[in-house]
């Protein structure tokens, strides 16, 4: 029976990321996982996280969970939600500046007051929240049968800005173009909450789940 790690480090919507996996895969056992063995030992790992990127570094560490998630990281299928995406950056402007975990090159910005702007001239909120569209950048196994403009549910006031091309899978356009898919090998990370996104989410996390890296 495949095995499906939700990290809980005390953050994060972890209770609608583990019924969403559950609806997309039943057959499989989706746990939350607070130890480096029982994150160690499953066969797939889920990273999602809400809320400050300084508290989830903190926490990650505070739980000795860190490590561990670096070695998933290398070698396990791997999906960030969020702040599961943010945190794989080099760094973040969130709290005056905060160190990421430098998996993916780039930093994490907030979005530009100046540039809040729609087409039509009208002020951009933020935080972004809401359904936006997301360009598939990329052929990924995790894109299939998820038409490409797709609309899916963003909660964020901070953005990724990858500087190296390869690792963008998926942007959208919000006042700026940012990266709201990231991948390589084993690892698929988004800004968006595929657990929010009815069909089009639902459709990712079971592609995520039948993932053959």
């Amino acid at each position: 029976m495949t095995t499906i790690a939700v990290i809980d480090y005390g953050m994060g919507n972890l209770r609608s990321v583990c019924k969403a996996l559950e609806h997309v895969a039943p057959k499989a056992q989706v746990r939350l996982v607070t130890t480096a063995d029982a994150l160690l030992s499953a066969d797939r790992v889920v990273f999602p996280g809400q809320g400050a990127i300084r508290a989830c570094v903190t926490a990650l560490d505070e739980h000795n969970l860190h490590e561990p998630l670096m070695r998933a990281l290398e070698q396990k299928p791997f999906l960030g939600i969020c702040l599961g995406l943010q945190a794989l950056y080099e760094s973040s402007e969130e709290g005056g500046g905060t160190p990421g975990l430098g998996v993916i090159p780039g930093t994490v910005k907030r979005f530009p007051r100046a540039a809040m702007h729609a087409a039509d001239g009208s002020q951009l909120k933020v935080p972004h929240m809401g359904w936006s569209r997301v360009q598939q950048e990329t052929t990924h196994p995790i894109w299939q049968n998820i038409e490409n403009g797709s609309r899916f549910y963003f909660v964020h006031s901070y953005y990724a800005e990858t500087t190296e091309s390869s690792w963008v899978s998926g942007t959208t356009e919000y006042g700026v173009r940012f990266t709201s898919a990231a991948a390589r090998e084993n690892i698929f990370a988004v800004q968006f909450h595929p657990e929010k996104s009815q069909h089009a989410g639902l459709q990712l996390l079971e592609n995520f789940v039948r993932w053959d890296v």
